[in-house]
């Protein structure tokens, strides 16, 4: 049988080690993809860490933000043909029953699966993923480059699609992997963008301000203005009250990370108003055609370090420690 390698987590908290082990075959309803780049999100470094709760399976393939062509078809599959390019994000299959998705908030499934978490994911040179939760991609453009749009794009859209119309200054709380794309969409549409990183971060609000933010300052700090909206992307629970606090009165604030630290307690004060504070989980797969229809004659450019497949556990550590401008992106 065909080996492949692939760097896998033999257990949350310890390193990820090289694997040489079967390709995978696609059962009905699934496709097998030659991946040609996978993203490294945050949420495979908390999964890493054992800040969520612990995989359904070990040792486990990370990786949700998946680039590559479909090199195997399984049993009734229509929707795909072999050697199209296709992406593959984090929500992996939906049960299709629940009352969630019969109320097409499939992003709330009862019982989901989550590439690179409860099936295997990227950071390899093949995975299998259901055909029905994946988007087919132009063959034109760069693999590495499009990768962080598959997690960091998608879910920065979602959670920007509950910032208000009538919104025009945005404040983004950590300047990583989302926010730099979602900033560059945000400037194109008209808005104000100011940015907001960890204390000392020179070089991430020099890279704000270069992308085209008005501001660019610590988290701790106010901006100039009063903000109609912020996002938060940094998994900082003290930033919550913080975000509030810089939104006018009827402002929201978006919290757009699937694990953060515990909110502290702060004054009804900052939230009085009618200032609202909501969370975002997962995508709906129309999240991510209109995202890709919303960039489609934009030029949004990520900003990406590239590791090959090997450096994965670098990749994580960059990530960590806030080394990264942009994102970081595995190529097998």
């Amino acid at each position: 049988m065909t080996t492949m390698r692939a760097m896998v987590l033999p257990k949350p908290g310890q390193p990820l080690v090289l694997d040489y082990r079967p390709r995978p075959q696609p059962a009905a309803g699934e496709i097998l993809v030659k991946v040609e780049a996978c993203g490294v999100c945050r949420t495979d470094q908390h999964i890493a860490d054992g800040e969520l709760p612990p995989p359904p399976r070990l040792p486990l393939v990370l990786g949700h933000e998946i680039v590559g062509i479909v090199a195997g078809l399984g049993e009734n599959v229509r929707e795909f043909e072999i050697g199209q390019r296709v992406g593959v994000p984090w929500l992996g299959a939906t049960c299709g029953r629940c009352w969630y998705c019969v109320h097409g908030r499939e992003n709330l499934c009862d019982s989901p699966t989550f590439t690179g978490y409860t099936r295997d994911g990227g950071y390899a040179e093949f995975t299998v993923v259901d055909a029905r939760f994946c988007f087919g991609l132009p063959p034109r453009g760069d693999a590495v480059h499009t990768a962080p749009f598959l997690c960091a794009g998608l879910i920065g859209y979602r959670a920007y699609s509950f910032v208000p119309a009538d919104a025009l200054r945005i404040g983004l709380y950590g300047f990583g992997a989302s926010a730099h794309i979602l900033a560059q969409l945000a400037l194109a549409q008209g808005r104000e963008v100011a940015a907001f990183v960890r204390r000392g971060d020179e070089e991430g609000k020099r890279f704000a301000i270069e992308l085209g933010c008005s501001w660019a300052g610590w988290s701790d700090e106010m901006a100039p203005h009063e903000l109609d909206a912020a996002i938060i992307f940094a998994p900082v629970g003290a930033l919550v009250p913080a975000a509030l606090r810089a939104v006018r009165k009827g402002g929201v604030v978006v919290c757009a990370g699937i694990h953060m630290s515990d909110i502290p307690s702060f004054s009804y004060r900052d939230l009085w108003h009618e200032r609202v504070i909501r969370s975002v989980a997962n995508l709906q797969q129309r999240d991510g055609h209109a995202f890709f229809r919303a960039i489609e004659n934009l030029t949004i450019r990520t900003h990406v370090q590239v590791f090959p497949l090997e450096q994965a556990n670098d990749a994580l550590n960059a990530l960590r420690q806030g080394r990264l401008q942009g994102a970081a992106v595995l190529v097998p």
